[in-house]
């Protein structure tokens, strides 16, 4: 599969570890690396339609003339701003990987952007938090879960700071979804050379012995180590504790469905996993 890797960048805290993923995610796919920082619009009628209310007609004028100068200074200030954060960015790719990233700086919304961004696009990189979430709350940001939802290419949420990755877990269940999981995680050179670790969370029997069997058998085929297993439990804590006890890098799962763990993705138990874990989430789609 071809395509480019695409960063999505703000002043967050999470900005240099965003970068690091994407570049990291861009060698080893030998993709090309782009970032992208998106401008927000606001509203001129939102925010001057209530200072008419007692001012006198000449006073209104020359007021709305001042707000409207310094609305421009503040889109031009925001605008090199923008274009600061991505030189910075280039030059992490540069310094890193010595991969030269183009960038891009759009005006809109985050999930309209990416969606007009998404052909050509092999895989997203985000940060779990944008520059307007408190990170000292732990809150999970909303531009993410929008994105998960609309976006058709897989996704890699960045954790807070990056680190090597050597070790592999990936959530499956034996569905349909879990098991093109599997298949794309065996084909991708993201994954050559790492450790693959592959859950199932559920009750054991001959079914899901056998469906384990698959997943490892799919990725013994493609040259991965690997090793499975089967867990009683609830999957948000079996993984939490995986992701702990076995020091694992980097989780993968995937980004929709109905079981118990691809319903991870959209009910407050995902929320709660990518807010609380602390290594990255590659969410497949």
């Amino acid at each position: 599969m071809g395509g480019r890797v695409l960063a999505a960048i703000d002043t967050s805290a999470y900005t240099d570890s965003v970068c690091s993923h994407a570049v990291w995610a861009a060698a080893r796919l030998e993709a090309p690396l782009e970032f992208v920082h998106v401008l927000e619009r606001q509203a001129d009628g939102a925010r001057f339609s209530d200072l008419s209310g007692n001012l006198a007609l000449g006073t209104q004028e020359a007021l709305l003339e001042q707000l409207v100068a310094v609305d421009e200074a503040q889109g031009k200030l925001a605008q090199e701003r923008g274009r600061l954060l991505l030189r910075h960015a280039q030059s992490i790719a540069t310094a890193q990987r010595g991969i030269e990233a183009e960038t891009r700086l759009r005006h809109g919304g985050l999930v309209d952007t990416l969606l007009d961004l998404e052909d050509g696009v092999r895989l997203y990189v985000l940060g779990k938090r944008g520059e307007h979430v408190d990170f000292a709350q732990g809150h999970l940001g909303s531009e993410l879960e929008r994105v998960v939802r609309a976006v058709h290419r897989p996704i890699l949420v960045a954790s807070r700071a990056f680190a090597d990755i050597a070790r592999v877990l990936v959530a499956f269940d034996g569905s349909a979804t879990t098991r093109k999981g599997i298949e794309m995680v065996a084909a991708s050179p993201l994954f050559r050379g790492l450790h693959v670790d592959v859950v199932t969370v559920g009750k054991d029997g001959d079914a899901a012995q056998a469906q384990l069997r698959w997943a490892l058998d799919t990725l013994s085929r493609a040259g991965l180590d690997n090793a499975g297993r089967i867990v009683a439990g609830e999957p948000d804590d079996v993984i939490a504790g995986l992701v702990q006890d076995e020091r694992i890098d980097l989780l993968v799962m995937g980004a929709y469905g109905h079981s118990r763990i691809r319903r991870l993705i959209v009910g407050s138990t995902t929320t709660t996993m990518l807010r609380t874990c602390r290594i990255p989430v590659l969410l497949l789609r």
